[in-house]
């Protein structure tokens, strides 16, 4: 072992003798193992000279069993006689026990690594619901997913990734709701990794997804429970990995980008509302700045003639066509957008309120830009800021850009060549052997229920049908009804 791992300092080798008879060591990361609980129920019952030596075998063959089920006291270990996954053990946060003339080594599963407390989560916002989100630690994560979802068809599926860093990853699913294809897709793809350190839930995201030279997002992150639990229920499959507070749900389709969990939580007509205005946004985002320039530089007669001549006034100083203003804006508002990200939070909120008011102010003053273009990109970055999901978002600012140039290039006629190009690029996306735009096209009536409108729950008593799920029924007939439902329907006949 000390060859294999050199002069670590924090590699401890404890030699003493098991039961005051045979030459042994416990080897142990001080690092990632908790020290007291080695003492307490390690070294302390195997050091304890017991009064009685006919008890302890006298065959060394024999010995394991007498340890595992007489002396040490925790509840997880093993035993192994292969000296690579006495490696992989230690250095998973394993204590190894080696006694002298005995041709297998125990293991101890000790581990104990410091992590922060479950918070609110912080990349999405919660206005009704509940506040946990996932952290880094994976047990704790699994904790939540447990603590919401309490049936025995709930499975999970460990196994390290990253040939260095050993990652532990999670495949969650429900047994008898995902679809076992999809289950056995998830697990190929992941175990065809092969990359020297995952070190957050978005290594395996590019790995696992269909295109991953598409602007859209085909693996959907969350760090909310409730979310990744809705998920499950619904027959999808989710991936967590330690170290990362994100979870990654498969497969993801274009309308789950602008929905929430607010959605559910809500009743139907303020949900389906607030539904709407997200995707009004997301095209406000996607197309306005465009639309604003083709019909500036080709089409101005479109326009109302007060409306016009008025932009035409604010535009009189402006050195800049149409086009290469709204880029300039555009380009400075995601230079301003990245860093107010990256700046310290209570620097980062001064910064944006400085960079849209005084800057945006000054460049109209200085003849730089219109107030029309500065009030179209404002829109356009609010829209941004309305979609729900962060990768989403950045699809859309990412191709607007090819829009605007478009606009600028052909008007009216480059906005629908790019929406055409988009529309089909769409069509050809897949996620884990979905169509992307599912339900829409294909067109499948009774899940758009659950697409750009909300309906009440009640309405909604089948699963998506494009996830194939094994019971496509929310109505779970063959499963017995709980004790509380008993108690439930008891106390209201005695009542009546």
């Amino acid at each position: 072992m000390r060859q294999v791992f050199g002069e670590d300092s924090d590699l401890i080798v404890r030699n003493f003798k098991v039961y005051g008879r045979y030459d042994a060591a416990i080897i142990f990361f001080s690092s990632v193992v908790d020290q007291n609980q080695i003492q307490n129920y390690v070294l302390k019952p195997l050091m304890n000279v017991s009064s009685d030596h006919s008890e302890i075998p006298k065959d060394l063959k024999d010995l394991p069993d007498y340890i595992w089920s007489m002396t040490v006291q925790v509840t997880q270990g093993n035993r192994t006689k292969d000296l690579n996954t006495l490696v992989s053990v230690l250095l998973d946060g394993n204590v190894v026990l080696i006694i002298d003339g005995m041709d297998q080594a125990l293991y101890f599963n000790l581990r104990k690594i410091e992590h922060r407390s479950i918070e609110q989560p912080q990349t999405e916002q919660v206005i009704r619901g509940s506040r946990d989100g996932f952290i880094e630690n994976l047990e704790s994560n699994i904790s939540l997913l447990r603590y919401r979802l309490q049936t025995p068809d709930f499975r999970v599926v460990t196994a390290p990734l990253g040939v260095r860093t050993r990652s532990k990853a999670a495949v969650c699913y429900i047994e008898g709701i995902a679809d076992p294809g999809l289950v056995q897709k998830v697990m190929k793809r992941l175990s065809a990794i092969n990359v020297d350190g995952i070190l957050d839930a978005g290594y395996i995201e590019q790995f696992i997804e269909d295109h991953p030279l598409s602007p859209f997002p085909q693996v959907q992150p969350t760090e909310r429970p409730d979310k990744s639990i809705a998920s499950l229920l619904e027959g999808r499959v989710i991936i967590l990995v330690d170290g990362s507070p994100f979870c990654l749900i498969v497969p993801a389709l274009f309308n789950q980008f602008f929905q929430t969990m607010d959605d559910y939580t809500e009743r139907f007509i303020v949900g389906s509302l607030l539904r709407m205005i997200r995707l009004i946004a997301l095209l406000f985002s996607l197309f306005f700045p465009a639309l604003y320039v083709s019909i500036i530089s080709f089409n101005p007669e479109l326009l109302p003639t007060e409306f016009a001549v008025a932009i035409t006034g604010a535009r009189a100083g402006v050195p800049f066509p149409a086009v290469l203003e709204v880029l300039i804006m555009e380009v400075f508002m995601e230079v301003l957008r990245e860093a107010t990200i990256r700046l310290p939070q209570m620097i980062g909120g001064a910064l944006s309120i400085v960079g849209v008011l005084v800057i945006g102010q000054a460049a109209v003053a200085a003849g730089l830009a219109s107030p029309t273009t500065v009030v179209v990109v404002a829109i356009t970055t609010i829209g941004s800021f309305a979609t729900p999901a962060y990768n989403a978002a950045i699809s859309s600012r990412m191709l607007r850009f090819p829009l605007i140039i478009l606009a600028g290039c052909f008007g009216l006629y480059g906005v629908m060549l790019g929406t055409i190009v988009i529309i089909n690029h769409l069509l050809f996306l897949e996620s884990f052997g979905v169509p992307y735009m599912t339900p829409f096209v294909p067109t499948i009536w009774k899940d758009l229920k659950d697409s750009i409108v909300r309906v009440p729950l009640w309405w909604m008593r089948s699963r998506p049908s494009f996830l194939n799920t094994p019971d496509p029924d929310l109505l779970a007939k063959d499963i017995p009804k709980m004790h509380t439902d008993l108690i439930f329907k008891e106390k209201s006949e005695a009542d009546e």
